[in-house]
């Protein structure tokens, strides 16, 4: 057995813990854990410096997540993409591949809440039918390989997918979205990172978000996994009271950097049910992204987006740079509040409208639907 796989055996993982450890009531402690399975594996146990700080609200469960408050289980409307159970198709060119239901240390404010931890909706059993699926569609390209944390597996079965995925032709490239570099960073050996450079090119998507959470085990991580030749990105969700601060995200994105890893998303929090509480105004988020620009390499600078409700991609979001147009000359102001005008150039000679350009302007021209709420007859 690795030493990865028995940390996981000594977690925090039942109601009975919560009771033990942490002094929860025997009755909240089982509902929550019902609710959405516990899991925190003793690496990251280790990193929590005090009651109710961020590591603390990112893995222990909280009474918040039983109350009534009216949000989707599936946010994103990923079962309605799913055209078979291991797989999401949102997008055109790429699918998202869940490989597996467990993960070393549940995050409280999941967004798969609805099917994490639960084998019966994510299972090894569905694997096949997913690469069945790829195989199928010669129009993906880009397999985003997910759960679950895709990394639970064994590098055996991990093997195994990927090389079932590098024998479809026209699968480019391979992406592995992975909490572990950051929450048991014991799991990436010699071994996995050897294994996983026959498979290039696999990108890792990883998901840090607080700088606590940069320790020197994750360090170490993060660079056998590029010196492997595996580009390492994070994905950070925007959350109230972890990172709700732009002094915390500039020190965590800077430290990222140092630990080569690219600051790639930072997500303003899904709607779920049972997360409502680590929501933050869309403003916060631009406030922060607006005290990030110019004041550290642009390398350390993510996209802010919000991945739409209903299943409708993610969208950027940017502070206002901006101001408005005075005749050909645009008006902008920079990162310390100074304005400047930019003499815009104007097209001569009207190139032709592209293919996407087209099927844009036909979208325009639909008639918008407008939400009305039922008329009241009095």
């Amino acid at each position: 057995m690795e030493l990865w796989q028995e940390l996981l055996r000594q977690s925090v993982d039942s109601g009975k813990d919560l009771v033990e450890r942490f002094g929860f009531d025997r009755e909240l402690a089982d509902r929550l854990n019902k609710l959405f399975h516990i899991r925190i594996n003793p690496y990251y146990l280790s990193l929590i410096r005090y009651p109710y700080d961020p590591i603390w609200l990112q893995c222990i469960p909280d009474g918040k997540e039983l109350e009534d408050d009216g949000l989707p289980e599936d946010p994103l409307a990923e079962d309605s993409h799913s055209p078979v159970p291991s797989i999401v198709h949102r997008y055109p060119d790429r699918v998202l591949f869940l490989t597996t239901s467990q993960c070393s240390m549940y995050c409280r404010f999941c967004t798969r809440k609805r099917k994490v931890g639960d084998s019966t909706k994510i299972n090894t059993k569905y694997i096949q039918d997913g690469i069945n699926y790829i195989a199928e569609h010669p129009e993906v390209r880009d397999i985003i390989l997910s759960g679950g944390d895709p990394l639970m597996l064994t590098d055996f079965m991990l093997e195994k997918i990927l090389s079932g995925l590098r024998n479809i032709a026209h699968v480019e490239i391979i992406r592995l979205g992975t909490k572990m570099p950051c929450v048991l960073p014991q799991r990436i050996t010699p071994k996995l990172c050897k294994m996983l450079r026959k498979y290039h090119p696999i990108y890792v998507n990883t998901h840090f978000n607080h700088p606590w959470e940069c320790t020197p085990e994750a360090k170490q991580a993060c660079e056998m996994l590029s010196d492997a030749g595996v580009p390492v990105g994070n994905q950070t969700v925007l959350m109230k009271g972890v990172n709700d601060n732009p002094e915390v995200m500039l020190e965590l994105f800077r430290k990222l950097l140092f630990m080569r890893v690219r600051p790639y998303y930072l997500y303003q929090a899904d709607i779920t049910k049972g997360a409502n509480h680590f929501r933050t105004p869309v403003s916060v988020g631009l406030d922060i992204m607006d005290k990030l620009r110019g004041h550290t390499s642009g390398l350390a600078i993510p996209y802010f987006v919000i991945d739409a409700p209903g299943g409708g991609g993610k969208i950027p979001l940017l502070p206002q740079y901006v101001l408005g147009r005075n005749g050909n000359q645009i008006i902008l102001r920079n990162y310390k509040y100074d304005i400047y005008t930019y003499p815009d150039v104007e097209e001569e000679i009207k190139r032709p409208t592209t293919t996407v350009e087209k099927k844009f302007n036909r979208k325009k021209s639909r008639p918008k639907k407008v939400y009305e709420p039922d008329k009241v007859h009095v």
